[in-house]
């Protein structure tokens, strides 16, 4: 393992941790932006239809993912560009 890589693992913990939070966030208030109200459903809210409790998580899923994405290449970028080294 090279030094650019064990730099990089507080790092990316880090990212990891900023980054759920600011997708937590998004994905709130693309929720309501959507129309519904209150809370997520979750998936045993007998209330609530299989295809809202679907749509939630897809949706959930993928914004996680590309804000996931996002911290990551950023911070490997930074990181690249205060070392010199990919830490991938």
């Amino acid at each position: 393992m090279n030094a650019a890589k064990i730099l990089y693992t507080p790092v990316g913990v880090a990212l990891g941790v900023a980054g759920g939070m600011i997708a937590g966030a998004i994905f709130k208030q693309t929720w309501k932006r959507l129309g519904h109200e209150g809370d997520t459903p979750s998936a045993r809210d007998e209330d609530r239809s299989w295809n809202e409790v679907l749509l939630a998580a897809a949706l959930q899923g993928a914004i996680f993912a590309v804000v996931k994405a996002a911290m990551d290449r950023s911070g490997a970028t930074a990181t690249r560009r205060l070392t010199g080294t990919w830490p991938g």
